[in-house]
């Protein structure tokens, strides 16, 4: 983790720069990739406010708390960093256990050509609205969000195209023409 602390309207003391490393040590645990942290402690008459900004592979998280006292400052914007990446966390392990539960994308699902499922039947029914991108546009997003495929309309064409990670780690596209 690497951490900036900037100090605004105020001399920098060494001991609030090992708070805030230390108190950053225990969102690790959310965490799993290199994470920049800036922190700004800025100081207004007797108003000590803590502006955290944390950025990690496209996760940009925010915490910015307002006190009398600059431990109390810290720590609340803290706390607030740590119940958005707790609820960013719990979403996407919610989404994971309801694909596999479902078995929807998943390679059990799949049945071969000529043999019929007898109680094949819907699960689940997504909408999904196609946003214009490009092909970059599309990985990128695969990469940010871990997804294991993307549906989107291409910029360029206007047609509906899918690109999905393969087994491989390669990422494989399928253009639907009109």
């Amino acid at each position: 983790m690497k951490i900036s602390v900037t100090f605004r309207n105020a001399e920098g003391e060494n001991w609030q720069k090992e708070y805030v490393e230390e108190r950053l040590k225990k969102l690790k645990k959310y965490i799993d990739n290199p994470v920049d942290a800036r922190v700004i402690l800025s100081v207004e008459k007797f108003r000590n406010t803590a502006e955290i900004n944390l950025m990690a592979n496209g996760l940009n998280v925010n915490g910015k708390e307002e006190e009398k006292d600059m431990h109390l400052a810290i720590d609340n914007a803290i706390e607030k960093i740590e119940r958005q990446l707790k609820k960013q966390k719990e979403k996407v392990r919610g989404f994971k256990t309801n694909l596999s539960r479902n078995g929807e994308f998943g390679e059990e699902s799949v049945t071969e050509e000529g043999e019929e499922s007898s109680d094949a039947k819907v699960v689940e029914t997504r909408k999904v609205v196609l946003k214009p991108m490009s092909i970059d546009d599309a990985v990128l997003e695969m990469e940010t969000t871990k997804n294991r495929f993307v549906i989107y309309r291409d910029s360029s064409t206007e047609n509906v195209n899918v690109i999905y990670r393969r087994e491989d780690g390669k990422f494989a596209l399928l253009e639907i023409s009109r």
